[in-house]
């Protein structure tokens, strides 16, 4: 194959998920640039955690073991906010050191439809190339929490079918993101073992509702390559997307742009072809 696309999603230290920045994540952004070369990768978005602290509930047992912590004893989940002024300072700094390498600016914002506000009290959106749009939770009764937390509380269905109902909430509440990432979100913890193997067309149409909504929206699907879906990049197509990204949502240098040869051949398939630069999104023509 040519050129790897660029990978629109990468966290380094500056993510509050990863520990922050006074944590033993600490390089990883410049870990991530150099492994980056090593592969040849043209391009990346270090699109870093944008959530308000507190916003949700969680269990310890919930999260990775060195993020814990954050877990308060009302169950909120409170950590540092994302620090603008040392991400961008850092980036600078690779910038200089990797100059072969296209470096964007970038934010993963949870929940902007609700948040929005919020964010802005911490950082000037306008500043970064690219804001990516999550929906990293729910409230359905208690609070909202994590698909990891809910599919533990309620039957796996309603946690997807919710899933799916606030995707176009999401996007008819907010102009502040350009790209709308993990579609395939809450099925990170499916649990297979009581639910059985996840059927997209048990799913369906709320799955098409979803992504013609995004489409509507004038928004960019992103191809996340934690998990690689045939029918994802199909469904998208056939309910009139045109735009994707590449991205490995990688926490760690060795996961980065992980699965893009497959990716590659999968939006191949549906139509979609690269941009004029490798960072730009892939275009259905």
């Amino acid at each position: 194959m040519g050129m790897l696309p660029g990978d629109g999603h990468v966290h380094s230290e500056w993510s509050w998920d990863t520990g922050g920045p006074h944590s033993e994540a600490v390089g990883r952004m410049r870990a991530t640039c150099a492994q980056a070369v090593r592969i040849g990768l043209p391009a990346l978005v270090f699109g870093e955690h944008l959530d308000i602290p507190g916003s949700w509930r969680a269990q310890p047992e919930d999260l990775l073991p060195h993020q814990r912590h954050y877990v308060q004893p009302d169950g909120r989940v409170v950590f540092e906010p994302f620090d603008a002024d040392g991400y961008f300072a850092s980036i600078e700094r690779v910038r200089h050191e990797f100059p072969e390498l296209r470096i964007l600016t970038g934010v993963e914002f949870g929940q902007p439809h609700l948040y929005e506000e919020e964010a802005r009290r911490i950082v000037d959106l306008s500043r970064f190339d690219r804001v990516n749009g999550s929906l990293h939770t729910l409230d359905l009764g208690g609070g909202r929490a994590e698909p990891s937390r809910l599919l533990q509380e309620h039957p796996a269905a309603d946690v997807m079918n919710a899933y799916l109902a606030e995707v176009p909430r999401m996007v008819a509440g907010s102009d502040a993101f350009e790209v709308f990432t993990h579609l395939d979100y809450a099925l990170r913890h499916w649990p297979a073992a009581e639910a059985g193997p996840f059927d997209p067309r048990d799913f369906e149409d709320g799955i098409r509702s979803a992504l013609r909504s995004i489409a509507e929206g004038g928004r960019v699907l992103e191809l996340n390559t934690r998990r690689l879906w045939s029918w994802l990049p199909q469904w998208w197509a056939e309910e009139g997307g045109e735009r994707i990204t590449f991205a490995s949502d990688a926490h760690t240098p060795d996961a980065l742009a992980s699965r893009f040869p497959e990716a590659v051949i999968l939006a191949e398939t549906f139509g979609f072809r690269p941009g004029r630069t490798p960072e730009e999104p892939w275009w259905r023509r």
